[in-house]
């Protein structure tokens, strides 16, 4: 067991179009309330983050549009795919994320899903859209980057 609590193979979900698609302020860490067989199908890595954001309803926030495949050995007790999952995070913490995503063009998007001393750990990001400029110099940037790196390399 590592020292920060997480054991070496358990997988490290990421989605990688969040970081493409927005400018990502600030991260949260939350807690969320799962079934058994998710957990199982979470610990194969059999989920797709791309599509997922978080929602903020009547003080609850909720994990909305996050597929996690349904485990193959768990008969009729499995779980819907695409159901809303309930996030566990302090009221506080709810109020502070309502507050910022009320701004125009915030969003909360989930950046990455993780095991953390065994239980499932979701991190929530605070982002703003991308414009087609901006991704394009995010492109410039990293083939820039990728060109010094060859050329320190000769």
């Amino acid at each position: 067991m590592a020292k920060d609590g997480k054991k070496a193979g358990t997988p490290r979900i990421v989605n990688k179009q969040a970081r493409r698609l927005f400018h990502i302020e600030e991260t949260l860490e939350a807690g969320l309330v799962l079934v058994g067989s998710e957990v199982k199908s979470i610990r194969l890595a059999k989920v797709n983050l791309k599509e997922g954001y978080v929602r903020v309803e009547d003080g609850e926030a909720w994990l909305v549009g996050v597929h996690i495949s349904p485990y193959e050995q768990a008969n009729r007790q499995n779980h819907e795919p695409m159901r809303k999952r309930k996030l566990l995070l302090h009221k506080r913490e709810i109020t502070k994320l309502f507050g910022k995503v009320s701004r125009q063009g915030y969003t909360l998007v989930p950046v990455a899903m993780y095991f953390h001393r065994g239980r499932v750990k979701l991190e929530i990001g605070v982002g703003k859209g991308k414009k087609l400029h901006d991704k394009r110099q995010d492109l410039k940037e990293r083939d820039v980057k990728r060109e010094m790196d060859r050329a320190r390399r000769r």
